[in-house]
């Protein structure tokens, strides 16, 4: 059967197709600590009660019929007020839209501002920007990172290629590395960015910054920086990407927004109008009505990031553990978001059936296989295949289970030569 070009190529998501094998060893009744996916076991992160209660009421009160195309006006006053009080950033309720979840803001800010052969620039790793271009016909400048400045682009690393781009897509804290930006690190991006508009015609379209905090209420000890904070004056170039998905625990709630320029978020309001792609009326009802109790609010995400950051913190120790052992591993300290970023230095080797582990995918399949742990290589977030780095995704297992699969983990590596 004939489909498009642009359907015909496009590059199916490597988590998914790691996660599907995951579900069919379970489904043969195999253990597997799954680090996989960015999402929480419910079981062990509920989302705040004081949420799925006003959910609740809501449908009792058959709030079912369509919101407004760019959100309720309760939940973007809601927004704005947030926005105010936590990070000091002041945007009306006109600047604001509301989605079902941040994906389809992403993919309209790219579909807003990115013309065929428009070039984006983005770090790797990072998430799904490649597949953002791809979908929009972009030309993407993929900027590699490294270990040095905890996978960070840096200023140096990002200026060579500035110059013509339209949007360059950041994320902080970072998916999948769970590192952050210093003020001064994207100080000096931003400053770039300045540079570079201040040199373009008022025909020539600006260079945008596509600024995603989704994570940015998860932070352990770190302080959260954003752009139009640091210059104000960015404010007319930069797109921010949020919601409710990770820091109320509610991946599958469905609620996200974006704010930015007026003209902006005017033309994505219009484009997902088309795309129908509406939070559920009940859920933005319920969503505005909690985050108008600040105190509560508060508190929710100081114990879920409490508890994020305690089974973290057991991955990254065990990790290191496993180093002081003379395992070829190590991992960054989390900063932030559900992820810890580790080594597994075993591309190269030989297991015992005589099979070389020749790249990053096959140690994940290894590992699935051998050890029961499921992780994801950078390989799945535009690097090499040959990098010997990996996401870790703490949301869905106890710190039991954590703990437990570390004498599977290191068996099936001592295996390895």
């Amino acid at each position: 059967m004939k489909v498009s070009r642009l359907a015909a190529n496009l590059i199916g998501s490597e988590i998914i197709k790691i996660g599907n094998e995951v579900n069919e060893l379970k489904a043969k009744g195999a253990e597997i600590a799954n680090l996989t996916i960015g999402d929480l076991n419910s079981e062990l992160y509920p989302i705040p009660e004081l949420l799925k209660k006003g959910i609740q009421e809501s449908y009792q009160n058959n709030l079912t019929n369509y919101p407004p195309a760019n959100g309720l006006l309760s939940l973007r006053k809601a927004v704005s007020e947030d926005l105010k009080n936590r990070w000091n950033l002041d945007y009306s309720e006109n600047e604001i839209l509301v989605s079902g979840g941040s994906r389809p803001l992403i993919y309209a800010a790219y579909r807003t501002i990115v013309d065929e052969g428009d070039k984006v620039v983005y770090p790797v790793p990072s998430w799904n920007n490649n597949h953002y271009t791809y979908l929009t016909s972009g030309e993407k400048i993929e900027v590699e990172t490294s270990v040095d400045h905890n996978f960070l682009p840096t200023a140096a690393e990002l200026k060579p290629h500035l110059e013509g781009a339209v949007l360059l897509a950041l994320c902080s804290p970072l998916n999948p590395t769970g590192t952050m930006f210093s003020q001064q690190q994207l100080s000096e991006i931003c400053e770039l960015v300045l540079e570079e508009n201040r040199r373009r015609s008022p025909e020539e379209k600006p260079l945008y910054i596509l600024y995603d905090q989704i994570y940015a209420m998860l932070t352990f000890d770190q302080e959260h920086f954003n752009p139009v904070s640091l210059f104000p004056e960015l404010r007319e170039y930069t797109v921010f990407i949020d919601g409710i998905s990770k820091c109320f625990a509610a991946t599958g709630v469905r609620v996200g927004w974006s704010f930015g320029p007026p003209e902006i978020i005017n033309h994505m309001k219009s484009l997902l109008g088309h795309v129908g792609a509406w939070a559920p009326k009940p859920e933005q009802e319920s969503v505005a009505q909690f985050l108008n109790k600040s105190q509560e609010v508060d508190l929710f995400v100081n114990d879920f990031k409490q508890k994020i950051k305690e089974s973290l913190q057991t991955l990254h120790l065990g990790i290191q553990d496993m180093k002081s052992k003379g395992y070829k591993t190590d991992s960054i300290q989390p900063m932030g978001a559900l992820y810890l970023t580790i080594a597994l230095n075993y591309i190269g080797a030989v297991k015992r059936d005589g099979q070389q582990i020749g790249n990053s995918s096959d140690l994940v399949f290894y590992l699935i296989q051998e050890a029961g742990v499921a992780l994801v290589p950078f390989s799945a977030f535009g690097n090499s295949e040959n990098m010997a780095w990996f996401r870790a995704s703490a949301g869905g297992l106890s710190k039991n289970e954590i703990q437990d699969l570390f004498p599977r983990l290191e068996k099936a590596l001592s295996q390895l030569v």
